[in-house]
């Protein structure tokens, strides 16, 4: 039988309360400088550590060993959806987070913009993010670019700011297909690739990409850093039997970037609304809304955004933030609590990497070890769990939170 069928047959309703935080890119790489710890185990985080010692601890790996999953992916993974079976194009998740009403037909980018190099060959890449520009520089980029990028052939154009360098394309238009290539090349002093179709039916989206892209650097010239565009994800909107449907859950996501939430969006959650980009933000709208939802995605982002950056010190202060507001998520009294990521993004390698990820279940029938030393990459490699998919992750949950029947006599 199929093990996402399976789980759904064993599904039961009860009153319990489940919370799903996810600190994104928490995994890590030792740094010889810091006795060999990686920065999960170099943060200063007593709440962690003492929850470690009364919960099951295990490494998840979001895809399979030595696989190296984007963001969607690891997410799918640990919402129970089977990452190599659903495959979700990024552009259609970042249009969804800023509430884009996508139709049938269209395809959907994730734009970055960057900073190109201008040769006669040419344009090189010499930073990929532009220097992480504000929001507000980018919402008024992309006013001026859909000012003048409306249409191409008989295409319809949108572009759409998101956050820092991420901004949305939407084609709208017939004969349109999304099985084109990134355009990213992942390293500074190279060119961009091209739009490459990867299939016939794609050639009209490739050439598109091509001429929008053209006429942005036409329309950016003068612009300092803001001067250039990778694309990546292109997608349209795919069909998902929903979260709540599939376990009987009400569910609530609360999280501040826009692809994030538009992954929730996808699946079914309530996408809840946070008035401010903080943290105690955050726990306040979970506070609020609590008594309203089985089931919270709480998610953190800048675990990954510092890991990305390289930023040893910058991801240890992420960390030991979120541990001096866990008491605030304790006192909920959770029936059961996941702390993990969705990949890691050890700072020394500045990029997703394929090693497991740390996981931590909380719940009073954790199988727990009094001798665990806290919350880390070691002690969770020696947990209870082991190594284990991330797709089991619900599993585990609805487990704990007594959701799932007996299976077979």
């Amino acid at each position: 039988m199929d093990q996402e069928k399976l789980l759904e047959e064993l599904v039961h309703p009860a009153d319990t309360k489940m919370i799903l935080v996810v600190l994104d890119g928490l995994g890590g790489l030792p740094l010889p400088e810091r006795e060999g710890k990686t920065e999960l185990e170099a943060a200063n985080k007593p709440n962690l550590d003492a929850l470690a010692r009364a919960s099951e601890l295990g490494l998840a790996h979001p895809v399979l060993p030595g696989i190296t999953p984007g963001s969607s992916a690891g997410h799918l993974a640990l919402f129970g959806y089977d990452p190599t079976k659903y495959v979700i194009g990024r552009g259609v998740l970042e249009a969804l987070g800023i509430d884009f009403p996508l139709e049938p037909g269209d395809i959907a980018i994730r734009g970055n913009f960057a900073t190109a190099r201008f040769t006669p060959q040419g344009p090189i890449i010499v930073d990929r993010r532009a220097g992480r520009p504000s929001t507000e520089h980018t919402v008024a980029v992309c006013r001026r670019l859909q000012e003048e990028i409306r249409r191409i052939e008989d295409v319809e154009v949108f572009i759409r700011p998101v956050k820092e360098h991420r901004f949305v394309v939407v084609f709208r238009g017939s004969g349109l297909d999304p099985r084109v290539a990134d355009t990213d090349p992942q390293e500074v002093g190279v060119p961009p690739l091209p739009p490459q179709p990867l299939a016939p039916e794609a050639e009209k989206t490739a050439r598109l990409a091509t001429i929008f892209l053209t006429r942005l650097a036409e329309v950016l010239r003068e612009e300092p850093a803001t001067n250039f565009a990778l694309l990546r994800g292109f997608s349209q909107r795919p069909h998902l039997k929903l979260f709540g449907e599939r376990f009987h859950l009400k569910a609530a996501a609360i999280a501040l970037y826009p692809m994030y939430r538009g992954l929730a969006a996808l699946v079914g959650m309530e996408v809840l609304q946070v008035k401010e980009e903080s943290l105690a933000s955050q726990l306040a709208v979970l506070r609020q809304s609590w008594p309203d939802y089985d089931f919270f995605f709480f998610h953190v982002k800048a675990t990954d955004s510092r890991g990305e950056d390289g930023d040893w010190e910058g991801k240890i202060k992420v960390i030991e933030e979120f541990d001096r507001h866990l008491p605030q998520i304790m006192e909920l009294k959770p029936d059961v609590l996941v702390i993990t990521g969705d990949h890691s993004t050890p700072a020394l390698y500045r990029a997703h990497s394929w090693h497991p990820v740390p996981y931590l279940l909380y719940s009073r029938w954790a199988r727990y070890h009094r001798d665990t030393a806290g919350f880390g990459e070691r002690d969770c490699a020696r947990g209870a769990l082991g190594h284990f998919p991330m797709l089991y992750n619900m599993n585990l949950m609805l487990a704990h939170a007594h959701r799932l029947v007996k299976f077979s006599a």
